[in-house]
């Protein structure tokens, strides 16, 4: 029997939405990584998480077709949402993920799942030549730039300017971090802010929801809206839909998940 492995839509209402995951549950540790970073360019989805039982919860780790990525929201939804549909948890059981960012945990809640992630902060502006090197990637000049521990947070002036956004991608490369965001208040009353990520260095040119993300996003908005529970909206070809809300020094993120694919590897890992 070979590794079970599983595509999942993340931060999606309806299938062929939000982001695509693949999930492979593995039967212990002594993990290769080539095996799975192999794996993760043959998927060639912005993540494949991979994971298996650890004291009372799931190890997990998470590689995207370019390397392996310390924190990644949709593939650990995706990841909860199998242990749930596959009965590996019980529905009022937590899902319990350590990983490179600490413990993460999941809670069912009706038909969404919500995750205890890391607040992810500002921590230092650009430096001039990155600034201008972010406007001529992007096309559009913004009204806010900043760096924080995994990406490039930049705020333009609205949401007709995210929608069209073309990046150079060759540029985006040349910038420092695992990507960048932009995002602008939302035009809409469905939801309150809007967002595009791009990660072209990583092997993303565009993710279609990125949860890891709205861990910034939520401490930029929240100050900027003073709203303590908001809507989130990712503008990408797909789209996708988050709850964002505030506990202490962590930000809850709420998605809906649909599996769209079962399978068996015919290869092991070692």
């Amino acid at each position: 029997m070979g590794n079970k492995i599983y595509q999942v839509d993340a931060f999606a209402h309806k299938p062929f939405t939000g982001n695509p995951a693949a999930v492979c549950i593995l039967p212990g540790p002594g993990l290769n990584e080539s095996w799975m970073q192999d794996l993760a360019r043959e998927m060639n989805l912005s993540e494949t998480a991979f994971l298996y039982q650890e004291r009372e919860g799931y190890r997990l780790r998470w590689f995207a077709p370019g390397g392996e990525v310390d924190l990644c929201g949709h593939a650990t939804l995706a990841s909860a949402h199998v242990l749930w549909e596959e009965g590996l948890l019980d529905s009022n059981q937590q899902g319990r993920f350590y990983t490179k960012s600490g413990l993460l945990i999941a809670e069912l809640r009706g038909s969404w799942i919500e995750l205890n992630f890391p607040v992810v902060r500002i921590q230092k502006p650009l430096p001039d030549d990155d600034m201008a090197l972010v406007e001529s990637a992007l096309k559009v000049k913004p009204v806010f730039m900043a760096r924080n521990q995994f990406d490039i947070m930049v705020e333009v002036d609205s949401e007709d300017k995210i929608r069209r956004l073309d990046p150079d991608m060759e540029l985006l490369k040349k910038l420092p971090g695992r990507g960048i965001v932009v995002t602008s208040r939302s035009n809409s009353p469905d939801y309150d802010f809007v967002s595009r990520f791009f990660g072209p260095k990583v092997g993303i040119p565009e993710d279609p929801v990125t949860g890891s993300a709205h861990c910034a996003l939520y401490p930029y908005w929240n100050s900027k809206l003073g709203k303590q529970r908001m809507i989130a909206y990712q503008a990408s070809s797909r789209g996708g839909y988050l709850r964002v809300q505030s506990n202490g020094n962590r930000v809850i993120l709420g998605g809906q998940a649909i599996t769209v694919l079962r399978g068996e590897l015919t290869l092991n890992n070692r």
